[in-house]
């Protein structure tokens, strides 16, 4: 992606621009951000995802201040009739099971992969939507079809109404308001409380939101990550401590066994290529509701020329490794370079292909097999 060219996305804006004074500062609003935009499926398209076993879905119903949430499968019958007002359909990760909502997904990647999580999509009938609520992530909120009311500000008072499903806000202050038509978009920073109401029936809102991982939280994932793929030494030393006299606390928990603790937690987390290893891995590791399916016959595929991930897959890359689907891979040279393309394109060439060592093609195959990379026909 050209991250120095205006974009109607942006609202002629750049990348780098939207980048610098808008990402994680303040909200933009775009019109016309996506001149004739088409929702990524139709309604009873929508609606039959969210009778799936295998798929994230919520039902919220309004009705005066009493909010009503049902998580799915939902099937035809569990929704409201389309003329009752007041109610929502959220499907989570439409991207994972459309290539249309994957496709609108990509548009997006002028923020890192790392940091993008979903496309959620969010039908609504009059008067429809979740109350004013504060997310912990960024979100750019694109409008697909009809037409949403949007309130926001930059609150400090962030306390909840009691006694609800939904994290609504006790005390909504919004400072800005805006409605938006198809293709209209509002970026919102972390952080900043929003309420979006449908106006009139048949409101669809694609939400892409971006992934904020708590500090301990991603803590406590790699460095778990790290302690499951480390193999202790042969020669791990023991704990001695020759100078222990006899106590008479034997309850106390001696300070060379304490010291003993720190210096290997100390040395576990020193190991930055291995916590960067088990940060890979962390990030893109699928959703639990994630599966692939299982590819063709591999070995032969692999001189099928160009490839494309699949829309389910993750793929990082570091100095060192690339990640694949909570996998790490030592990668250097002209396979490493490769990978890297694969990574930030989501496609390898033919050409490039040819240029694979052996083991980098049979390796290919190998996500092939998992379901991870598909043969690109258009390549």
């Amino acid at each position: 992606m050209q991250t120095s060219q205006p974009t109607p996305l942006l609202g002629g804006l750049t990348p780098a621009q939207f980048m610098r004074r808008h990402w994680q500062r303040k909200p933009l609003v775009v019109r016309g951000a996506l001149p004739g935009v088409v929702p990524p499926l139709a309604r009873p398209a929508l609606f039959d995802l969210a009778a799936r076993e295998d798929v994230e879905s919520r039902l919220l119903v309004r009705d005066g201040r009493r909010w009503a949430l049902r998580h799915g499968p939902l099937p035809r019958r569990a929704l409201p009739p389309l003329s009752r007002r007041g109610w929502t359909l959220l499907v989570q990760g439409l991207d994972l099971h459309v290539d249309a909502a994957r496709a609108l997904i990509d548009r997006f990647r002028f923020v890192p992969d790392a940091c993008l999580d979903d496309l959620m999509i969010s039908y609504a009938s009059d008067g429809g939507g979740v109350g004013p609520h504060v997310d912990s992530y960024d979100v750019f909120l694109l409008q697909v079809q009809g037409r949403r009311r949007w309130r926001y500000g930059h609150q400090r008072d962030l306390g909840r109404r009691p006694g609800l499903p939904l994290k609504i806000l006790a005390r909504f202050e919004p400072e800005c308001e805006a409605v938006l038509e198809p293709g209209d978009l509002l970026y919102l920073p972390i952080g900043w409380a929003h309420d979006g109401v449908a106006v009139g029936a048949d409101c669809m809102t694609c939400s892409i939101g971006l992934r904020a991982p708590a500090r301990d939280e991603l803590a406590r994932s790699v460095l778990q990550r790290s302690l499951d793929e480390t193999e202790p030494p042969e020669d791990d030393p023991l704990y001695r401590d020759p100078r222990q006299g006899a106590t008479e606390s034997p309850g106390l928990i001696p300070p060379a066994l304490v010291a003993f603790a720190a210096d290997a937690v100390a040395r576990l987390i020193g190991d930055r290529r291995a916590l960067a290893c088990a940060l890979g891995e962390v990030l893109t590791e699928p959703k639990p509701s994630v599966w692939f399916d299982a590819g063709g016959d591999g070995p032969a595929a692999a001189d099928a020329g160009a490839w494309q991930l699949d829309r389910r897959s993750r793929m990082l890359y570091d100095e060192h490794h690339v990640f694949i689907n909570g996998e790490s891979y030592l990668a250097s040279g002209r396979d490493a370079r490769a990978m890297r393309e694969l990574a930030d394109r989501r496609c390898l060439t033919a050409a490039a292909v040819a240029r694979l060592s052996p083991g980098a093609r049979a390796l290919l195959a190998e996500w092939e097999r998992a379901g991870w990379l598909r043969v690109d026909t258009a390549g």
